[in-house]
């Protein structure tokens, strides 16, 4: 649509901080009021706005995506929504080894054994690794430990951590993130290890490297979208 505003700004309201254009407040596409529980989020999402240009562009908008996913899609359901992460616990990216050759094995190693090692002794749980891709049961209590983990988070950090966890397939890895246990460059490529090590033996064409970046600005907007609600 085109742009219909002059101004976009963050103003305090009764659900907390609000988006507004012209003083007029917006709506989610569910018509609910576009309200954030952090002012940093909210300047950051009234940003968003005030940089479109002569049309306004969603997909230029991650931070108000999530924000409208937290308040339509995932606060009705959250405890569901929050269940289906957990899922990933399950099948988690780290606990799937390759059994050669040997630099890749010890790439997986260098970069998901620390993972897995924080979330041991954050969460007091064990690991079942495995090679290859057939699934291998991780132990009833891993997986409820880490239910009970992301079943405290609200619907607002939910909808930062979706693409973490979905694009990283990892919900360890995308928890030592939320935590501040790891740096975001370091679980990025953790997640990426199967693929670089893929790109660095044949190459990557135009097309993978730009769905690549495409993913990469996903996951850094989740995360950004994280540290937002902090402030």
């Amino acid at each position: 649509m085109k742009r219909f505003y002059d101004n976009a700004d963050a103003k305090r309201s009764s659900d907390g901080w609000a988006i507004a254009l012209d003083d007029r407040p917006v709506k989610t596409p569910g018509r609910k009021p576009l309200a954030v529980p952090a002012r940093k989020l909210a300047d950051a999402i009234a940003a968003e706005w005030a940089g479109q240009e002569d049309k306004v562009d969603p997909a230029a908008m991650p931070l108000t995506g999530f924000a409208n996913a937290a308040i339509d899609r995932i606060a009705p359901h959250r405890e569901a929504f929050a269940a289906e992460l957990a899922q990933y616990g399950e099948t988690d990216l780290l606990c799937y080894r390759a059994d050669s050759p040997a630099e890749l094995v010890a790439n997986q190693c260098a970069a998901w054994d620390p993972l897995l090692d924080w979330a041991s002794e954050r969460f007091d749980i064990g690991f079942e690794t495995t090679t290859g891709i057939v699934h291998r049961r991780q132990p009833e209590n891993t997986v409820e430990r880490l239910k009970a983990a992301i079943g405290t988070y609200d619907a607002f950090r939910l909808a930062g951590l979706s693409p973490i966890v979905r694009i990283g397939g990892s919900l360890v890895a995308a928890l030592a993130l939320a935590e501040n246990a790891f740096d975001e460059d370091t679980v990025w490529a953790a997640t990426r290890v199967d693929e670089d090590w893929q790109a660095g033996q044949w190459g990557e064409d135009e097309e993978a490297i730009a769905a690549r970046d495409a993913r990469r600005r996903e996951f850094s907007a989740g995360m950004r979208f994280l540290r937002l609600l902090e402030g």
